[in-house]
């Protein structure tokens, strides 16, 4: 539908045994996290390995393009392109040589100071392939790991030169490292599998594989995994953390775990403080499938209101952003979401969504429910609403984008043709995702950045 769209999804895998199944299915189980690209490194016989493309894993990494590529180390990556072109000359991982060998890394997230060190290094003579940030990351730590020996000194160095969302998987030649940025706004974490270990955005990948989740890695903590072992080496120094927290109220599957939190229990949370905070005098709670389902059903048991299903999902219509007008935009979103007329006709109902960016598919949806004979038609909101853009890898650049921006709740209500309209409070986001305030993102919500970015105001400006 039309909400926040994500910038990537990492892996990577060592084992005694072929980890290119590791890799493969992990991609695919993170698929939701990029659509555009997707690509797998693997180093074997001395030679880094590299196979990528357009489109999804299905059709980037088909049997055609696998065959022959096997491999006890590797690493993989979906793309959504928020910084760089869309296009596999932007498609990862990114490969660099360096004196002594080659470089492949994944990266989630954004850069914040990307245009400053572009301009830096083109001055300085460096020439770049693509637009991508992550290019930009592969070839500082390339500079690092020509003038020194210490692969962990050189990484840290160039954590310590580049700004704002890094979540990254690196081949050293033969070497896996992992890390995230010191304020941990992507996630990334380890899980054990047969022969070996690997780390992946979203724990539901390391389920797929038959693995054993072990932890999250810290903010500002570099890991070198091993078959073995897992080698830390934590931030030195102790920073402000900064959680997106879009990715458990959207981006990340339900059954995903991330820095101790449970998505589908965060999220059944949030609909239930949504109860509490909003109440509605109706006959059905439903959900906008897929991502307001835990929503609407926590709404369901705090209210006592029953839970139905009023969409069924078509997940074969193809997607809607590229069709060429809007009156065939129009018609896809009818054929990808049509009313239960049995849930729907003669009755007052309460929809619950993840969240509202530009309001425009919300909008088709309850015409297509009343279409269908509904009474009424309510709306709660899983978030708060979205009064900023995004610098660290949601696609969310520009203020002109948000109807938040524009127009208040009752004139959002009155331009979606809803009876009521009502978001869930920042207080009652973060009471249920039950972490402190200081260690979320919330500047999508609130406007305060947890960096410095510039003509913005920063989170922490004002206090002592």
């Amino acid at each position: 539908m039309n909400g926040p769209e994500h910038s990537c999804g990492v892996v990577g895998a060592v084992a005694d045994t072929d980890v290119v199944f590791y890799l493969h299915r992990s991609l695919n189980v993170i698929q939701h996290r990029g659509q555009e690209s997707a690509g797998i490194s693997i180093y074997t016989n001395g030679i880094m390995k590299t196979v990528k493309g357009d489109g999804l894993v299905s059709e980037a990494l088909d049997e055609n393009a696998m065959r022959g590529l096997g491999g006890n180390i590797g690493i993989g990556h979906v793309r959504y392109s928020t910084t760089g072109s869309k296009g596999v000359i932007n498609a990862q991982p990114l490969t660099v040589d360096f004196a002594k060998g080659t470089i492949a890394i994944a990266h989630n997230g954004d850069l914040t100071n990307c245009s400053e060190l572009r301009s830096k290094y083109q001055d300085a003579g460096w020439s770049f392939m693509s637009d991508s940030d992550s290019e930009i990351i592969a070839k500082i730590l390339a500079k690092n790991l020509n003038s020194s020996d210490d692969i962990i000194g050189s990484i840290r160095s160039m954590m310590s030169e580049i700004d704002g969302a890094f979540s990254l998987c690196i081949l050293i030649n033969d070497r896996l490292f992992a890390l995230r940025d010191t304020y941990g706004f992507r996630p990334l974490c380890i899980g054990s599998v047969q022969g070996g270990y690997m780390v992946v955005s979203e724990s539901a990948a390391i389920d797929s594989v038959g693995g054993k989740f072990v932890r999250d890695i810290e903010a500002g903590e570099i890991v070198e995994i091993t078959k073995d072992v897992i080698k830390s080496y934590p931030s030195p120094e102790k920073y402000p953390k900064a959680h997106c927290m879009f990715e458990w109220i959207y981006f990340a599957r339900p059954d995903s775990v991330m820095d101790g939190r449970e998505v589908y229990s965060v999220r059944k949370r949030i609909g239930e403080i949504l109860a509490e905070e909003a109440p509605a005098d109706v006959d059905v709670v439903m959900p906008i499938p897929d991502s307001g389902r835990a929503h609407a059903l926590g709404y369901s048991i705090r209210s006592g209101i029953p839970y139905e299903e009023g969409f069924m999902k078509n997940r074969f219509v193809g997607r809607t952003f590229i069709l060429p007008d809007q009156k065939e935009r129009e018609k896809a979103v009818s054929m990808k979401m049509n009313p239960i007329k049995s849930t729907v006709s003669g009755r007052r109902i309460l929809i619950v969504d993840d969240s509202i960016v530009r309001g425009t598919t919300l909008k088709r949806l309850i015409k297509v429910l009343r279409d269908a004979g509904a009474k009424e038609v309510h709306v709660r909101v899983g978030s708060p609403p979205i009064i900023a853009p995004c610098f660290y890898g949601v696609d969310m650049k520009h203020r002109d984008e948000f109807i938040a921006c524009k127009y208040s709740v009752e004139e959002i209500r009155q331009i979606i043709d809803a009876d009521s309209l009502a978001y869930i409070s920042i207080e009652g986001m973060v009471k249920a995702l039950d972490l402190p305030e200081d260690d979320l993102c919330l500047a999508c919500v609130n406007g305060l950045y947890p960096t410095f970015i510039p003509g913005e105001k920063h989170r922490f400006e004002d206090r002592d």
